[in-house]
């Protein structure tokens, strides 16, 4: 069924610029959507560059900053856009199974949105094929990452973020513990929640804040389908990146620079356009919160460093690469 709705969806993609000829055997390729992140895209671009990734596939929904212009003049992008409805979309999940089916089987590929920043065992030195390559020797074809969401000290438009900018010399703090976990009997997949979110915008309802379990980097293949963001996939095995013996499975962490000063006018735009998720929960919980100027540091906050610190912490794992 998720295969023959993104066969049906591909009809809403228009190319702007597809340079899909350029992809190589072997290339490590990015896919998101995006919608006004043009002050995002410069830093996000880099950021993965220098990991290794060979090119990215960008589906622009309907942006008016520049963005969709931005990225086709970028010669490692190719850039589909869209007039249609991001919730009508599965959010955007129907256009990946396209783009991920169509451009990404036989790659490794990573799903992402602009604000998320891949951290894996040993990042700091060597290149994302490097971890590819160990996975490929051990037959592990999916690789999770923690969202672990990032914030300031003080109030989130305090600093105002510049294009180009590492979001994280502003957002550095996370959430060393605080967090919930459980499996879905149904798909087998972890389901973590908790963190700033769920204790500053959800403190009444923690189970209703945003669930924090990914699985954005997949060795594709013809029958890969994401269920429900990147949270979760068909085959169900693909979701099994945990060990139930007790040992330690290798995994990542997704560093989510959300909370920028951008945030504020985001905010306002998504609830005017009910795009999101169970009619935009989670962004009713930021308007009524972030009008407060809230601080989302607290006592127990931690200052990023390096992933051997997320390691340590244990929210993140080498498992046996070494």
């Amino acid at each position: 069924m998720k295969q023959v709705r993104a066969f049906r969806k591909r009809r809403e993609l228009s190319p702007l610029s597809n340079r899909t000829a350029q992809i190589r055997p072997g290339d490590v390729l990015v896919f998101v959507t995006a919608r006004n992140e043009r002050i995002r895209l410069p830093y996000f671009l880099r950021y993965y560059r220098d990991m290794g990734v060979r090119h990215f596939l960008f589906v622009d929904n309907n942006s008016d900053d520049g963005s969709a212009e931005y990225l086709a003049e970028q010669e490692d992008c190719s850039v589909w856009t869209t007039t249609a409805s991001y919730k009508a979309s599965n959010f955007s999940i129907d256009w990946m199974n396209w783009l991920l089916r169509k451009y990404g089987t036989g790659h490794w590929t990573l799903t992402l949105d602009p604000d998320e920043f891949f951290v894996y065992p040993f990042c700091d030195t060597r290149p994302i094929q490097a971890l590819t390559d160990w996975l490929d020797t051990y037959g592990i074809r999916s690789f999770p990452a923690m969202l672990l969401d990032m914030y300031p000290k003080g109030p989130i438009d305090a600093k105002p973020y510049r294009e180009g900018q590492n979001p994280l010399d502003i957002a550095c703090w996370f959430d060393a513990g605080n967090y919930m976990i459980k499996t879905n009997p149904e798909y087998r997949n972890l389901w973590i929640q908790g963190g700033p979110r769920a204790r500053i915008f959800f403190p009444d309802a923690p189970k209703n804040a945003p669930s924090l379990n990914k699985i954005p980097l997949v060795k594709w293949e013809r029958g890969h389908v994401y269920l429900s963001s990147t949270h979760m996939l068909l085959p169900r095995g693909l979701n099994q990146v945990y060990d139930t013996i007790g040992g330690e499975m290798a995994s990542g962490c997704l560093l989510h620079a959300k909370f920028l000063s951008p945030l504020t006018e985001k905010v306002e735009e998504e609830l005017e356009r009910q795009q999101h998720y169970a009619g935009s929960r989670e962004y009713h919980a930021y308007a009524r919160t972030i009008s407060k100027e809230p601080d989302l540091w607290c006592k127990w906050s931690e200052k990023y460093i390096n992933w051997r610190q997320l390691e340590i912490l244990g929210l993140m794992s080498k498992g046996n690469w070494a």
